[in-house]
């Protein structure tokens, strides 16, 4: 079975109110209307100044200053939140069949595996849930989620509300009979071969209260657990990627009934993942069910997008090439194995390489290491240990690779103040807000701020001015970045060649 091998054609209430996004539902035609307004940028406290700067004349606001210090880019794998690799443990069709050992074993070595930064499982609902009010997770799930700690990891996951290659549904068994299931057809063009499928009436109120008792439940675990990176939009359809493909329309009544109960869906979930980003799929709306307005709503709520593919549709490429500079985005792409046949040689280009070079042209924060529902480690080593500079060279460039290229000293009314040339080496901006920490090695103070969200480009270069207490030199400060999504705050690490303490600290010295 091939999973995506085909083309397609084409509350929150008063949070979302007067959205006119122009991405353009199918139902109302597609609409180009770039420049896209995508609504104002997250909220930040304490702005940073970051000019202009003026080093000469009665204007002059940095007086005299001179560069004291620099860095430059770092040349290996840089692990920080809101970026990486993102190793799959578990896709649609279950955890990893080990031949030999056991599932312990087997996921393990897929944690373990030092290119990957991200574990990602991906669950049927009736997975974690067999009676209402509880969730009980599989062994697959709580592995992951051991393993991520032992070996500096973090997870991200998807619930899955409707799939078409397990039987008999994704649903809980308590849901049968409550909920009405409406029949599809039968097509060997997707999921099991000759299987009946049928979708749930998403709308019924049996449907509505038991998936947003499952969502509150799973976030009062998850939200902003210290392990968990994102977490998949629940959309419409098969693996909920907002699509019943090749069958047209929706088990819903009209178009409006669906887009509205999709948007109620995105919104519960919006409001409990009030820590973690949420992660929306940008398949076109081929079923005609909202998928335009959801994707609206998650970009404005400071959400993330994702894809499935970087081959099928161009409405995909064009939102996320477009995407606000503080909205992450994570590809999947299923890679080969090293075998002659699955190359797929082509002009000399095998098919893996011109995955990854496609991947790199939409600047994603993620990319998925997953071989298509054949996961284990020695499947993806069979290509990597052959043919390790494509994935080398993405692990060194994706997402943001931020560092404080230029660092000016000067004086000003008897302070000393820090201007920061920043840098973004990598291919994403800054998923959420740069934050940027000045403290003394004893710890007598601390001087913070943030940048504008998004901040630095790739490519570009972003100032800020740091103050410091009066008397205070500059020589061996502390200089952390901090990064800030939905109001959270984790340290990162600088992506500079110099050298830096244990937890990302760069001690500032002169060095030019």
């Amino acid at each position: 079975m091939k999973r995506r091998s085909f083309l397609v054609s084409g509350s929150l209430s008063a949070f979302f109110s007067g959205i006119n996004f122009g991405f353009g539902s199918h139902k109302e035609g597609a609409q180009n209307k770039l420049p896209i307004d995508f609504g104002p940028p997250p909220p930040i406290t304490d702005r940073l100044y970051q000019g202009p700067f003026i080093n000469y004349g009665p204007a002059a606001n940095v007086p005299g200053s001179d560069v004291v210090m620099t860095t430059t880019p770092a040349t290996g794998h840089v692990r920080n939140f809101g970026m990486g690799l993102v190793t799959y443990i578990c896709d649609e069709v279950g955890p990893p069949k080990p031949k030999y050992g056991s599932l312990r074993n087997t996921i393990e070595k897929l944690a373990k595996w030092e290119l990957g930064d991200v574990l990602y499982i991906r669950v049927d609902w009736r997975d974690i849930q067999k009676e209402p009010g509880k969730l009980e997770f599989p062994e697959h799930w709580n592995l992951t989620f051991e393993m991520a700690k032992k070996y500096g990891k973090r997870v991200a996951f998807r619930i899955q509300l409707m799939s078409p290659v397990i039987s008999p549904q994704s649903m809980p068994d308590f849901l049968n009979g409550k909920v009405p299931m409406v029949k599809l057809g039968t097509t060997d063009q997707i999921g099991i071969p000759g299987k009946v499928h049928y979708a749930p009436r998403y709308d019924h109120p049996e449907f509505m209260k038991a998936f947003k008792e499952m969502d509150d439940l799973l976030a009062e675990k998850y939200n902003g657990h210290e392990l968990l990176e994102y977490v998949d939009t629940c959309m419409y359809g098969f693996w909920g990627e907002g699509h019943t493909w090749p069958f047209e329309g929706s088990p819903l009544p009209d178009y409006y009934i669906a887009r509205d109960t999709f948007l109620e869906i995105f919104g519960h979930q919006a409001i409990n993942w009030s820590k973690t980003p949420l992660t929306t799929n940008t398949q076109p709306d081929y079923n005609l069910v909202g998928n335009a307005e959801v994707l609206e709503n998650t970009i404005r709520s400071y959400n993330w997008l994702r894809t499935d593919t970087i081959f099928i549709e161009n409405e995909q490429i064009d939102v996320l090439s477009n995407r606000p500079s503080w909205i992450g985005a994570t590809i999947e792409q299923g890679i080969t194995k090293s075998n002659t046949e699955d190359l797929r040689m082509v002009d000399d280009l095998m098919r893996n390489e011109n995955i990854i070079a496609h991947v790199k042209d939409v600047g994603p924060n993620y990319f998925s290491l997953w071989n298509w529902h054949d996961i284990a480690l020695e499947n993806l080593l069979s290509y990597y240990e052959k043919y390790p500079k494509a994935l080398n060279d993405l692990s060194q460039n994706i997402g943001y690779r931020v560092r404080p290229s230029w660092i000016w000293s000067f004086e000003k009314e008897g302070y000393l103040g820090l201007v920061l040339g920043l840098v973004n080496d990598g291919i994403a901006g800054i998923p959420g807000a740069l934050r940027i920490h000045v403290r003394d090695a004893a710890q007598t103070f601390e001087v913070s701020g943030s940048l504008d969200p998004g901040y630095p480009l790739p490519g570009k270069v972003r100032q800020a001015v740091i103050m410091l207490p009066i008397g205070t030199p500059w020589e061996g400060l502390r200089l952390n970045p901090v990064l800030e999504i939905k109001g959270v705050r984790r340290p990162i690490k600088w992506a500079c060649a110099q050298e830096l303490e244990e937890d990302g600290t760069l001690i500032l010295k002169r060095n030019l």
